[in-house]
């Protein structure tokens, strides 16, 4: 075999490149010499001789070959021992001609038919790889309200009001927050207040508008103060995920110090709104929740896949501070965190706070393998990528703990037994959903059912929860019939204490006597 390839051709670097291995192990056998096959250019057949610069073999007439065709034989095999690849070569400085010309680099009209069609080929499949994992039902991440404030914001004047306001509520993440805030305030309503329904609602100090408007405003800053350190802490990796790119501190719509200044004036009015408003054992549980987000889930995100049950953990908190509000406006002793969290009635708190625990599992293990090559980028430790068998059973083990945990609800007295049976079926999507989701490792649509489940299954819970709260009903009841007759009641008891009275004849004249005065006058 002969080489026919122009003399431009071989003197590029890339020129080796474009005869096969085949070809090169063909062409060293040797061969019967063929007069028809012969050119009046060569006088060997033996290519792999010429590459391999065997003295012994005769090469082809240097007239062929550039001046400096045996050095760039050598770099060429230096290079193909490196690993390097053609393009690479072809990329590299211009090579120097026998005649002192010089060859840029190749243009990809010089690449070989072959070699265009297999790139184009490549091409084609990443574009089709693309195009099917944007319409993949696997994806199942909502628009993110923080990107959508953040876009709104960067079409305003700058430094105007309607630029930073949408850039402050982004940087508290505004949907989390409303989360947190409906989470507390259910809570604060599922606390037993035997006088929810009485004619003097508004002087019952366990439900007073006053304390509930501090809860929600003092929970919600502290939320958002929480958010704004999140972001601070990590604009550098939020820059590497599409899900958070957007977000302000990464556009540079708000300096870093202004975020600081957000964050910190944030929790110091959310705490100090809790402190007053409610009491001191919620205002504890709101700093403890900034610290525990921001200065360890935040950076534990980095470094172990245990940072999801501290977020768990976080997220099961501001249920706990909707209960001990309740129970501070209703303390009978100097209402302490000792009586407001580990009293008789704290029971129903500490439920509602480890059912907001095992929920966030399923919905933050859908949420995250949709992402995960993401996080993978970026650095973040999360079992959706690391241990992906073990991030379904987790979300499977949690999902199925919510059956107990509503029927403790029950069984402490919070709401009705009736609930243990309504929220029966939607704790069983859910754990369909996560069972799916298991055993798919969240392939085929699984993540996506398992995710909405979760979105569907923390609201109807809590207000089937609220519905059907322990006596509620009948307190309703009596509050459309009407309470019972007081005089008759008032009979009743004239009448057995006058029968008590007669009945005791044998008493001594000084005790009836007695008895007798004691009788209250109609």
């Amino acid at each position: 075999m002969i080489i026919r390839y122009p003399p431009r051709t071989l003197s590029r670097p890339d020129g080796l490149y474009t005869i096969c291995l085949s070809c090169l192990r063909q062409t060293a056998k040797p061969k019967a010499p063929s007069h028809s096959l012969r050119r009046s250019f060569s006088r060997t057949s033996s290519i792999g001789a010429a590459v391999t610069g065997n003295t012994n073999t005769p090469r082809l007439r240097d007239q062929y070959f550039s001046a400096n065709a045996n050095s760039l034989l050598e770099k060429a095999r230096a290079v193909s021992r490196n690993g390097a690849t053609a393009s690479t070569i072809g990329e590299t400085s211009p090579i120097a001609q026998g005649n002192g010309a010089t060859l840029t680099t190749t243009s990809p009209n010089e690449i070989l038919p072959h070699r265009r069609k297999q790139a184009a080929r490549r091409a084609a499949a990443a574009e089709a790889a693309a195009a099917s994992s944007s319409s993949s039902p696997d994806l199942v991440l909502p628009p993110n309200a923080s990107s959508t404030l953040t876009s709104q914001a960067s079409a305003q004047p700058t430094n105007s009001l309607r630029r930073l306001v949408p850039v402050l509520l982004a940087l508290s993440k505004p949907r989390l927050s409303v989360l947190v805030v409906l989470t507390a305030m259910a809570s604060y309503s599922l606390y037993p207040v035997p006088e929810l329904l009485s004619p003097s609602l508004m002087d019952t100090p366990s439900l007073s508008p006053l304390t509930l408007l501090f809860l929600t405003t003092g929970t919600a800053l502290c939320a958002a103060s929480a958010n704004a350190f999140n972001m601070l802490y990590e604009p550098k990796w939020d820059a590497m995920m599409t899900r958070t790119r957007n977000r302000p501190l990464v556009r540079k719509l708000i300096s870093t110090r202004g975020a600081a200044i957000f964050a910190i004036l944030s929790g110091l009015v959310g705490t100090t709104a809790l402190y007053y408003g409610v009491n001191p054992t919620v205002s504890f549980l709101g700093a403890l929740n900034i610290l525990l987000y921001a200065g360890v889930y935040t950076p534990m995100k980095r470094l172990s896949a245990l940072n999801t049950w501290v977020g768990a953990i976080v997220g099961g908190i501001p249920p706990l501070m909707g209960w001990a509000a309740a129970a501070g406006q209703s303390a009978t002793e100097n209402g302490d965190w000792k009586e407001l969290l580990l009293g008789e009635r704290s029971i129903g708190g500490w439920l509602l706070a480890g059912f907001l625990v095992a929920w966030q599992f399923p919905h933050f293990m859908a949420l995250s393998w949709s992402i995960r090559e993401e996080y993978k980028n970026a650095g973040y430790k999360m079992l959706c990528w690391m241990n992906p068998a073990r991030n379904g059973r987790v979300a499977l083990r949690y999902a199925i703990v919510c059956f107990p945990l509503c029927i403790g609800l029950c069984y402490a007295g919070v709401t009705e037994w009736s609930f243990a049976v309504t929220s029966t079926p939607v704790n069983a999507w859910l754990v369909r959903e996560a069972v799916r989701f298991w055993k798919l490792e969240g392939h085929k649509g699984s993540a996506r059912g398992l995710f909405w489940a979760s979105v569907w299954h923390l609201p109807v819970v809590m207000i089937l929860a609220m519905v059907e709260k322990k006596g509620m009903w009948q307190r309703v009841w009596r509050a459309v019939v009407g309470s019972p007759d007081l005089d008759d009641d008032e009979d009743w008891i004239d009448e057995d204490e006058e029968e008590a009275v007669l009945s005791a004849k044998d008493v001594k004249p000084e005790v009836r006597a007695a008895a007798i005065a004691a009788i209250p006058p109609r």
